[in-house]
């Protein structure tokens, strides 16, 4: 299996989980008199099935990410980290962008003045910069998820 199959999957077992727990606690009290729709006890063993899965799958996946190395010999983990810093920078950078070119509404001379502290189109420029390096890390951290064989 490719570690890209293993992503989805471990997706896929991540939203069951919560589903099943959304049913065991919709399940769990019932009127007196009442049956529930389904058994919290069956529930529940297919919860810690699903966890045994997610906790194996996950493992599994840490360790392929830990081997997996790309060209210039950094292995997926490290990929990632720089990709979570990097999409981490992007928001603040973005946030400081709006908030640096967005317009003030005067009504009259007498009212303060707000003067922008920062260079905007340089800003831009380098909000678009990080872009560019994100897309291309997700690119290559995505061709290496479909290439490596899953531990």
């Amino acid at each position: 299996m490719k570690l890209a199959e293993a992503l989805s999957i471990r997706k896929d077992i991540q939203k069951r989980i919560q589903q099943l727990g959304q049913r065991i606690q919709n399940n769990v009290k019932v009127q007196e008199g009442d049956e529930p729709s389904e058994l919290p006890a069956e529930l529940m063993k297919e919860l810690d099935s699903c966890l045994a899965q997610l906790e194996d799958l996950v493992w599994r996946i840490n360790a392929t990410n830990m081997q997996t190395v790309n060209a210039d010999g950094k292995t997926l983990t490290q990929l990632m980290s720089q990709k979570d810093a990097l999409t981490l920078r992007l928001s603040i950078l973005r946030g400081v962008f709006e908030k640096a070119s967005a317009g003030q509404d005067r009504y009259s001379r007498s009212e303060i003045k707000m003067l922008t502290m920062i260079d905007v189109k340089r800003l831009s420029k380098m909000i678009d910069d990080y872009s560019a390096k994100l897309r291309k890390l997700d690119i290559e951290i995505q061709a290496l998820n479909f290439q490596t064989e899953l531990l």
